[in-house]
């Protein structure tokens, strides 16, 4: 398998499971609703094995409009984090 999308994760999980894909896909939305919320409140989502995720601060910086060349304020913004646990960097290797 080349790439993991929804539709195919909800497909392994109702084939592994013995599921239908409307119970599959209401599984897996609500592990990513679950993961969205924690981080949306400041938490971190640890899955042992896979990696952590996490809310980074992105400190306000000076930035240039690339096409007048003209200097922007870009403002402070959280953005979503992932590090990849050490028993994933090895399965990847």
């Amino acid at each position: 398998m080349a790439d993991l999308n929804k539709k195919a994760l909800v497909e392994l999980v109702a084939e592994s499971q013995g599921l239908t894909k409307k119970a599959s896909t209401e599984i897996v939305d609500s592990i990513i609703e679950a993961m969205t919320n924690t981080l949306k409140d400041g938490g971190e989502v640890d899955l042992p094995g896979f990696g952590k995720f996490t809310v980074k601060e992105r400190a306000a910086r000076t930035g240039i409009n690339p096409a007048t060349g003209e200097k922007i304020k870009i403002e402070a913004t959280k953005v979503p984090g992932f590090k990849a646990a050490k028993a994933l960097k090895e399965a990847v290797k």
